[in-house]
């Protein structure tokens, strides 16, 4: 199902990012060509040289770097044209709510604002955050625009504290990318 199948994952600053390294891993093993996209925030938790050893591509940090040194390619153009679909994961409460007012001010809110193609989100944040009223409100927006969501799960949060906000498990983020791309 995956196989042959462009995603793009928009990796953001979350401790969650770890469980990111697993799903792009099994995406790989499943046929899919996956491609990253980091924020700036993400690479304080994980390194680009990791999602580029396990995706087998170059990862996207900078929104100015050039794609292919061979031809002139506007990056946030490039990556967005060329996925079937685009997996935010973990999404954090800012880039929610960047994504819901339309600004696009790095490569991955850019991508955002230029792909047709299917978004899936997969929020990751303290219970607090995810239940406040301002990120309930930019949720409810960016699902009436078409957005995808998955989770989060109830569970053990990187407080300590038991809540909703949890990065969904990652083979249901999988499921849910296979039900979103045959649709």
């Amino acid at each position: 199902m995956l196989k042959g199948k462009n995603i793009l994952i928009g990796v953001c600053g979350g401790i969650a990012i770890y469980k990111i390294c697993d799903l792009v891993n099994k995406l790989k093993y499943k046929g899919a060509n996956v491609e990253v996209i980091m924020t700036n925030n993400a690479t304080k938790f994980v390194t680009p040289l990791t999602f580029q050893t396990l995706s087998g591509n170059p990862v996207y940090v900078d929104m100015f770097e050039l794609i292919s040194k061979d031809k002139w390619e506007i990056s946030h153009i490039s990556l967005a044209e060329k996925c079937d679909l685009l997996v935010i994961a973990p999404a954090t409460a800012n880039i929610i709510g960047k994504i819901a007012s339309g600004i696009a001010d790095d490569l991955l809110t850019t991508v955002v604002l230029s792909t047709k193609s299917p978004i899936l989100i997969a929020p990751a944040m303290n219970n607090n955050m995810w239940l406040n009223k301002i990120v309930v409100g930019n949720v409810q927006k960016l699902k009436s625009l078409g957005f995808k969501f998955i989770g989060p799960s109830y569970g053990e949060l990187a407080c300590g504290k038991k809540g909703i906000g949890r990065l969904e498990d990652i083979d249901k983020i999988i499921r849910e990318i296979e039900k979103v791309l045959k649709n």
